[in-house]
C-alpha cells in the first residue's frame, strides 16, 4: 500500500478539525455541559490529558484531585505504535493541560499539535531540560553504559559521545553541561521522524531515546515540569502542587538510594535486556545495559544482532536474559535456550497490563520489582 502513514495521520487531523467544526453549531450535550459547568459551591476541576502510563502516574500524584487526569494510550497497549482516534484528538482539544513524555516517544505529537485550535492549553513536555542520550537502534551497542567509564557525579554527561552516530547530533550533545540542561533540550529535542515515518519505521524516535522515566533521578525533573505545567494552568492552586510535587519526589529519592544500595557491590555490572530501554538507568548507576534490539520493543533484531548478544551471554556467564510485559518474548526465551540461562521480567513501564492493575501495581512498585530483578541478575 502506497499510502504513507504521514498521509495518513494528515488525513486523520483534517478530518478531526472538520468534525470539530461542523460539531460547534450544534448545542452541547449533557456530557459537554456536564465538563463546562459545575455546582454551585464547587470548584471546577483540570481536565488534564496525558499521553502514556508514566506520565499519568507523575502528573496524577501532582495534581492530586484538583484535576482529572486522563490517559490516551489505553492500559495494556504498548505506546511506541499508538496513533490517536478523531476522538482522542477531539478530547486534547478541549483539555486544559496535554503531558508528554517528549523526546521522540509521542511520534504524534507534533501534528496533533499543529492541528490544535485551543490557545489556552497548556503543553508540557515532561523530558524538557533532561540532556538526552542517543538512541540504540541496531542492538550492537552493548557498551553505551559501562561502569568501567562513568562515575555517578556525572550521570548526566556521559555516553553520548561513545555511540556511533549517524544522526549528526553529537556535537550538541557534548557542548552542554548540567548548567545548561535547557538550552541542551532545546538543541536536542528535533523531532525528526517524518522521513522514517513515511517509510514505514514507526519506531524512529530522531536518535534520541526517550525513556527517562526510568531513571529515578530524572523522573524528579519530569515531575517538577509537570508541576510547573499544572500550576502555570492553574496559579491558585500553585503551592498545592509543589507539595503534592515534594511528597511524591520524596519516594522518588527513596527508590534512587534504594538503587545505589543495592548496586553499588553487586558482582557484576552488565545485564541483557529485551530493548534499550534502560540506558539512564544504567548510565546512572554504573551499569552496562546490553540490548537485544534497539528502542522500540517490537524491532526484530537479525541474526547477526542475535549472534552477538549470544556471544556476549557466553562469553560474560550471563544467568539471566530479560523480558517485558507488553510485547512477546519469545527472542529473549530463545538466547535463554542457547546460552543455558533463565528469563526474568525487567519492565520498561510503558505501560501497565490489566493483571498489574488488578494487584494494584503503580510506578513505584513496578520500579521495586525491576529493582529486585535486577538485584538477583547482577549476583549471579
Amino acid at each position: 500500500m502506497k499510502f504513507s502513514k504521514k498521509s495518513a495521520m494528515g488525513l486523520l487531523f483534517s478530518l478531526t478539525l472538520i468534525v470539530a467544526g461542523c460539531g460547534q453549531t450544534k448545542p452541547a450535550s449533557d456530557s459537554d455541559a456536564a465538563s463546562t459547568s459545575t455546582p454551585a459551591g464547587t470548584e471546577k476541576k483540570l481536565n488534564v490529558q496525558v499521553s502514556f502510563y508514566p506520565m499519568y502516574e507523575f502528573t496524577k500524584n501532582v495534581a492530586g484531585d484538583l484535576a482529572d487526569v486522563h490517559t490516551l494510550v489505553p492500559a495494556g497497549m504498548e505506546p511506541h505504535d499508538w496513533e490517536p482516534t478523531p476522538q482522542d484528538i477531539a478530547s486534547i482539544e478541549k483539555a486544559d493541560v496535554l503531558v508528554y513524555n517528549g523526546a521522540g516517544m509521542e511520534s504524534w505529537i507534533d501534528q496533533v499539535k499543529d492541528s490544535l485550535r485551543n490557545d489556552k492549553l497548556v503543553q508540557v513536555e515532561a523530558s524538557q531540560g533532561i540532556d538526552l542520550l542517543e538512541g540504540v537502534e541496531d542492538g550492537h551497542h552493548h557498551g553505551e553504559s559501562s561502569a568501567d567509564e562513568h562515575d555517578h557525579d556525572h550521570a548526566d554527561e556521559a555516553t553520548t559521545e561513545e555511540h556511533d552516530h549517524e544522526h549528526g547530533e553529537e556535537a550538541a550533545a557534548e557542548e552542554h553541561d548540567h548548567d545548561h540542561a535547557d538550552e541542551a533540550t532545546t538543541e536536542e529535542h528535533d523531532h525528526e521522524h517524518d522521513a522514517d515515518t513515511e517509510e514505514g519505521h514507526s519506531h524512529d524516535h530522531g536518535g534520541l531515546d526517550p525513556h527517562v522515566w526510568l531513571s529515578p533521578v530524572l523522573a524528579v525533573q519530569e515531575v517538577r515540569n509537570i508541576e510547573a505545567g499544572l500550576a502555570q494552568a492553574a496559579p491558585e492552586h500553585a503551592e498545592q502542587f509543589k507539595q503534592n510535587a515534594d511528597a511524591y519526589i520524596a519516594k522518588l529519592e527513596t527508590l534512587d538510594q534504594d538503587f545505589k544500595a543495592a548496586v553499588s557491590d553487586s558482582k557484576r555490572k552488565d545485564f541483557v535486556t529485551q530493548h534499550a530501554a534502560f540506558g539512564y538507568l544504567a548510565q546512572q548507576y554504573g551499569l552496562q545495559q546490553v540490548p537485544i534490539a534497539g528502542l522500540s520493543p517490537e524491532q526484530e533484531p537479525s541474526a547477526a544482532q542475535m549472534a552477538s548478544v549470544i556471544d556476549f551471554a557466553k562469553e560474560h556467564q550471563v544467568k539471566t536474559i530479560f523480558f517485558e510485559t507488553l510485547v512477546s518474548s519469545k527472542v529473549s526465551e530463545t538466547i535463554a535456550s542457547e546460552v543455558g540461562a533463565k528469563t526474568a521480567v525487567l519492565n520498561p513501564i510503558e505501560g501497565l497490563t490489566e493483571e498489574e492493575i488488578a494487584a494494584g501495581l503503580d510506578y513505584i512498585g513496578v520500579m521495586e520489582q525491576n529493582l529486585e530483578a535486577l538485584k538477583l541478575a547482577l549476583n549471579e
